[in-house]
């Protein structure tokens, strides 16, 4: 069995840096006790301070070493020709493999923040995976879906293959997961029967 962590982003009582503070020294502690994997969450628009997924994995990489490291992406609330970018430099950063989580997001809040219209997510996360893959493999990409870009490439690219780990909790989005991801990423709090239930749908 392998143990990672998800470093909480989220610090109510803290002041700005000092929850920054907080995050780095529990990727260090991680670090020290030998955990399997370290990662981090996104979430946008939230009412108390929460550390944005990129810039604060950049930070605790330097705490890190070659076991695997990735964050989570909620995809649809994502450019992906920017958020092929900011992977593929965290990926270079990064001293191992790197890991990109995802999952569709479900706060319509934040959909509506981000100007993001939430029942188009489903088509959106698909065809950003798509796209992603695609940049990632030094192609040109253009599209005219749920995004509109022309012949868009990226340098540098990643230096090993990114796993793609999908968050799902309905049997709709496990299938998505199975169908579309290397690993399924099961929910925070889901129960070993929950989980068992899941795996016969993944």
């Amino acid at each position: 069995m392998k143990i990672g962590i998800s470093i909480t982003s989220a610090y109510p009582t803290a002041a700005g840096r000092d929850g920054a503070a907080q995050m780095i020294a529990r990727a260090r502690a991680a670090a020290d006790a030998g955990l399997d994997s370290l990662f981090v969450g996104d979430h946008h628009v939230v009412p108390t301070p929460y550390y944005q997924n990129t810039p604060i994995l950049g930070r605790l990489l330097a705490e890190w070493d070659e076991r695997p490291a990735g964050a989570l992406y909620l995809l649809p609330l994502w450019n992906p020709v920017l958020l092929a970018e900011q992977v593929s430099t965290l990926s270079c950063i990064a001293k191992g493999p790197f890991i990109l989580q995802c999952a569709l997001g479900r706060s319509e809040h934040q959909f509506n923040a981000m100007g993001v219209n939430i029942k188009y997510r489903p088509s959106a996360f698909e065809q950003s995976l798509a796209t992603l893959r695609a940049l990632w493999r030094g192609e040109s990409v253009s599209l005219e879906g749920r995004w509109v870009f022309e012949k868009a490439k990226i340098a540098p690219l990643p230096p090993e293959d990114i796993s793609i780990w999908i968050g799902a909790s309905a049997p709709v989005a496990i299938e998505r997961a199975a169908r579309l991801g290397d690993a399924w990423l099961a929910e925070p709090g889901t129960t070993i029967k929950e989980a068992a239930q899941a795996l016969t749908i993944y």
